[in-house]
């Protein structure tokens, strides 16, 4: 704000002053994308992120763990191996 607008403005006045920057806030939050938002304005991601929190999560994500294990491949025996007793 200080290099691209204080800087470069003069102002008559304080009313003068505020009605400047509250256009340039409005300016650089609604039309101006920002590369840390990934070029999107601060208000556009805003709305992005509000629809995705409203969205309901899809049915096939789960909270529940993966196994670790695959599973086991057709025709491989799974029968426990018997323990010699001893």
């Amino acid at each position: 704000m200080r290099d691209e607008f204080l800087n470069e403005t003069l102002f008559r006045d304080l009313a003068h002053a505020r009605d400047l920057t509250e256009a340039w806030v409005t300016d650089h939050n609604t039309v101006r994308p920002h590369s840390a938002l990934g070029y999107q304005t601060p208000a556009g991601l805003a709305r992005h992120l509000t629809t995705a929190i409203a969205r309901p999560a899809a049915r096939k994500e789960s909270s529940a763990r993966r196994a670790i294990a695959q599973a086991t491949p057709k025709g491989v025996n799974q029968l426990p191996a018997p323990v010699a007793a001893g």
